[in-house]
């Protein structure tokens, strides 16, 4: 039976060729989605390998499997041939779409194999798939409009030219987002997986995502922040993967002095403090040079003023640097290395560290912190300190309770 035969019988038969038409697009698509996008899903599960998963997951055959029975009646169409450009527009406009789609989904299967990369450093492409998007998008769009209309794209791209004005400012967020994400990227200004702080948006934890439109940033409380991309350049924020790619994170924190504690030291006090092991040569050395003063200076010698006299919050600052240089989990020559006084205040005399412990894992750090500053406030009083603290009430009622017994 020739072709035109077949014409011919279906034309006096258009029932009977719809419904075959209709039960051999059934039988194909039946066949592509219960036999090759199940079995393609069902190798993929049992491979090792997580790209096939991957691919899987985004293109999903389920949906590829529309497109031979559409492709079918687009071929089957001369048999209606009073439908027939009409079945051809549908067909082919549902399989645009779907070619739409599925190439979309190839692009997240793309960005997802990217960012599961071992040597995956947090540099995002995911902005550029999302521009590759929008290109698909607005070509299927004009496509549509020619499919439907019979028109050449040229003539409708020449009236869209009008429309540029009305076309920027729809798509003005787009395109400053774009130019963000160029800068961004050019610049090397955030990374996914980067901790960054955003005031003016209230968000302080890491990125978890940058796409073309939005920053999401998971913050420390887990709740989530998500910035206009266009923002993020036009506002000020702190990008702290510089210290997390140091090795070390600052430790800058003072306890306060009481400065009616602050002393000369006498001799039994230097005799006592040469008995630490951290600072006994130093304390040794101080007590000859005090001697040797004294000696040379007989006739005129006034102690405690005169002669190279030392306080107890010197030696206090000596012992400090001391031992933390005996702490492993302390930088003392690559980085910045300060046991310093500040100016005083009406709290005392703050004697701050300015030092970096050689960790950036959140919680170590505070342990480092911690230890260091419990041990300090233990070891003020060997030293005849006293650590300044606002009073309490338990301090109002012994002051009472002195007052009253006198």
């Amino acid at each position: 039976m020739s072709v035109n035969d077949i014409l011919a019988w279906a034309a006096a038969n258009q029932a009977m060729a719809l419904g075959g038409v209709f039960l051999l697009s059934l039988l194909l698509f039946l066949f592509t989605r219960f036999g090759i996008a199940r079995g393609i899903v069902s190798l993929a599960a049992r491979s090792a390998s997580k790209i096939d998963d991957i691919l899987v997951r985004n293109l999903q055959p389920a949906r590829i499997a529309w497109m031979a029975p559409l492709a079918l009646i687009y071929t089957l169409a001369i048999l209606f041939p009073g439908y027939e450009k009409l079945i051809q527009k549908a067909s082919l406009f549902i399989i645009l779409w779907l070619s739409v789609f599925t190439l979309s989904g190839l692009l997240n299967a793309i960005n997802e194999l990217y960012e599961n990369r071992p040597n995956y450093r947090g540099v995002s492409i995911q902005s550029y798939l999302d521009i590759a998007k929008i290109l698909f998008v607005l070509v299927a769009i004009v496509l549509s409009v020619t499919l439907l209309t019979g028109e050449s794209p040229v003539v409708l791209l020449t009236g869209l030219g009008a429309l540029t004005a009305v076309l920027l400012l729809i798509f003005q967020n787009t395109i400053l987002s774009l130019v963000a994400s160029i800068k961004i990227a050019a610049h090397d200004l955030i990374k996914e997986g980067d901790w960054i702080e955003v005031p003016s948006y209230d968000a302080d934890g890491d990125v978890v995502n940058i796409s073309l439109h939005t920053i999401k940033i998971r913050n420390f409380d887990m709740t989530y922040t998500v910035i206009p991309t266009y923002k993020i350049v036009d506002v000020a924020f702190k990008n702290w993967r510089g210290m997390k790619e140091s090795g070390g994170r600052r430790i800058q924190r003072s306890l306060s002095v009481d400065m009616i504690s602050i002393k000369f030291c006498d001799p039994e006090m230097l005799e006592r403090l040469s008995r630490i092991d951290l600072i006994h040569n130093f304390v040794l050395e101080k007590i000859k040079q005090i001697e040797a003063y004294r000696l040379e200076h007989q006739d005129h010698y006034d102690s405690p003023l005169d002669g190279p006299q030392i306080t107890n919050i010197e030696v206090f600052r000596v012992y400090i640097a001391a031992y933390l240089r005996t702490r492993a989990d302390i930088h003392k020559e690559s980085m910045p290395f300060l046991v310093r006084v500040l100016a005083p205040t009406p709290t005392g005399l703050p004697v701050e560290l300015y030092i970096f412990a050689n960790t950036t894992d959140w919680a170590t750090y505070e342990l480092i912190q911690a230890e260091i500053f419990d041990h300090l406030l233990g070891a003020a009083p060997n030293f005849d300190l006293r650590v300044f603290q606002e009073p309490t009430g338990l301090d109002f009622s012994s002051f009472a309770r002195s007052l009253t017994s006198s």
